[in-house]
């Protein structure tokens, strides 16, 4: 008796077991109102489904795999209740209760990044911990050990909001942190990149609660939330990898296999069928299985995640991983997918390559693109080009060339004609993957001075890495933890801290106030925010360009030369001729624009033309 007892309280238990649902809720008044929601559990597709209220089901898709079974309802015009979907098999049946939530005021029309923003890009764990308790935790496999490189350090989500009147007083209006949702990796889970669990912030960060937490806590502070999303792949630990819903919901070769990393295979009318698949379909590195865009269930999985993050946690923007490397045809449908539900939403997709016409065939209603009837609806992408010419050192050649010198950064913006909205690329001179700038100048502060002026006051999106502000430098061939170094005073035994203007030292003094001064000035200056771009062929590796509009105008000089330089100015009449003086920024000192203009060596002048 005993023993059948046993069996059917097994059996009943099994039964009525629900793992998961994604969404675990959702909104009313969404123009994606028909939403696909996925209970998982022990052989759930044995059930039928229906669900309360009137609420009417538009579909029901069951896999291969038993524990999947995926529900779509019918939410347009349905208000903000609770609604029951229940489960029966034969004489046997269960509930679920499923929340569709109140949307936010205006929420479709929510602000996003732009031109007028400065981006902070950190990494969470190497910020600041502004949490002891939860640097290690039960659930999660990799525990904290500050003393391994690459280990987990313990930065979170409480370190980011202790420190963002810190991030508001470098100049910076909008922050990136690269991925906070789960990644429970054995090592080198830090970076957050293969995800496990893509509904749940990583517990050593803090919790989905406390993400909202930190949105609130920066549109308080007029800061701008900018997401890391990871469109191409998610990591081996995550948990329906384990349990595929569909065996092809990840690129299957059978199993693993690897990208060729050619993105140029995505439009080369001459590549085989064979390189152009094991691009978008190879895997970026082993312990990240490539998720199938073309899948219509793995598409619409991502493009509901996406927007539930959005509106649940109140996000301004994306930065999309690896955005060349995913089906380029199902990401274009992501794209628009959330574009079209928030139509203001900026999207900045990372594209690592190195020739503007394959860059610009990315964006948002590229001509390039419409040569093969591609439009990717991606807003931005990074403008890579110019960051190679700083990395590879323009800022050293101190003698001008045909091909060296700051022509070099000329040449970069004679290709603009390509892009769509060349305001609309993200500009920078260093990342979470590359060599940081500091590394690159040796600390030479003049170099820092000129590469930050430029990136400041040309066309497009700033972005800086964290760090850099006061003189922090990394050298990639060490390893990916030396450019990830832990920013000083973000941890309780730190002896210094550069936080605070008391901690700093001299030398991080000198950086933190130039780059403070430089982007808290640029905050308010909308004629460098959408005024049109001139700039001249630069002359003994003196590069002069203006932003200006029909109202106003702003001259920015940049010597490339170690020495100091004259120059008559009657040049360029055409941006000067109704303006006789301009105030520099960055001294408070006068110029006399009738003449000529004197600049020092290695410096940089931002004149506001009266």
């Amino acid at each position: 008796m005993k023993k059948i007892l046993f069996f059917l309280f097994v059996s009943a238990y099994s039964f009525a077991q629900i793992d998961k649902v994604e969404p675990p809720f959702w909104y009313e008044n969404m123009n994606l109102s028909q939403i696909q929601i996925m209970f998982y559990g022990k052989n759930i597709a044995q059930n039928t489904v229906s669900v309360s209220n009137g609420i009417v089901i538009t579909g029901v898709q069951k896999t291969e795999n038993p524990n999947y079974i995926f529900v779509t309802i019918d939410t347009k015009d349905v208000l903000a209740q609770e609604v029951v979907f229940t489960f029966k098999n034969k004489n046997k049946s269960f509930t679920q209760k499923y929340e569709i939530k109140k949307r936010k005021e205006n929420s479709r029309l929510r602000e996003s990044f732009d031109a007028s923003d400065v981006i902070y890009l950190l990494m969470p764990d190497r910020f600041a911990n502004g949490d002891l308790s939860n640097d290690s935790t039960p659930n999660t496999t990799e525990k904290a050990d500050r003393n391994n490189p690459g280990g987990r350090h313990g930065g979170d989500i409480e370190g980011i909001i202790k420190n963002l009147d810190y991030i508001k007083s470098v100049g910076a209006t909008a922050i990136w942190p690269t991925p906070l949702c789960e990644d429970n990796d054995k090592t080198y889970s830090y970076h957050t990149y293969a995800q496990s669990d893509v509904y749940k912030i990583d517990p050593r960060y803090g919790t989905n609660e406390d993400f909202v937490r930190l949105s609130a806590e920066m549109k308080k502070r007029n800061l701008k939330l900018v997401v890391d999303y990871v469109t191409n792949h998610w990591g081996a630990e995550h948990w329906m990898f384990k349990d595929m819903p569909t065996y092809d919901w990840f690129h299957q070769f059978p199993g693993y296999g690897q990208t060729n990393y050619r993105m140029t295979t995505q439009f080369d009318q001459n590549a085989s069928k064979i390189d152009t698949k094991y691009c978008m379909d190879g895997w970026f590195v082993k312990s990240m299985p490539d998720l199938n865009q073309s899948n219509p269930m793995v598409l619409n999985y991502l493009i509901q995640n996406a927007i539930w993050w959005i509106e649940y946690a109140d996000l301004n923007g994306f930065r999309v991983d690896t955005y060349s490397y995913a089906d380029k045809v199902g990401i274009a449908k992501w794209t628009k997918a959330i574009t079209d539900e928030y139509p203001n939403f900026n999207i900045v997709g990372e594209v690592w390559m190195y020739d503007q016409a394959q860059m610009a065939y990315w964006q948002k209603d590229s001509k390039i693109g419409a040569i093969q009837n591609y439009n990717s609806y991606l807003p931005s992408v990074m403008d890579f080009t110019l960051q190679e010419a700083i990395h590879n050192g323009v800022f050293n050649d101190d003698e001008a060339s045909w091909f060296g010198g700051i022509i070099k950064v000329y040449n970069n913006f004679t290709n603009d004609f390509l892009y769509p909205n060349p305001n609309s690329l993200l500009v920078f001179f260093e990342n979470h993957d590359t060599d940081r700038i500091n590394e690159i100048y040796k600390n030479d502060f003049k170099k820092y001075q000129l590469a930050l002026t430029l990136i400041a006051t040309t066309r497009g999106i700033p972005q800086i890495y964290y760090g850099s502000e006061i003189g922090m430098a990394g050298d990639k061939s060490k390893g990916d933890a030396d450019i990830r170094r832990d920013f000083p005073g973000g941890w309780a035994t730190d002896t210094t801290t550069a936080f605070t203007k008391e901690g700093r030292t001299t030398e991080q003094a000198k950086y933190f106030d130039f780059t403070s001064k430089i982007l808290n000035w640029r905050k308010s200056k909308n004629i460098i925010h959408t005024g049109k771009l001139t700039h001249y062929i630069p002359e003994n590796n003196v590069y002069v360009y203006f932003r200006h509009d029909e109202k106003e105008s702003v001259m920015v000089v940049i010597n490339n030369s170690k020495d100091k330089q004259t120059f008559k100015v009657e040049r360029f009449k055409e941006n000067l001729e109704k303006y006789t003086k301009g105030i520099d920024v960055l001294s408070g000192n006068s110029f006399d624009c009738t003449k000529e203009i004197t600049i020092d060596g290695k410096s940089s002048l931002i004149l506001e033309l009266k």
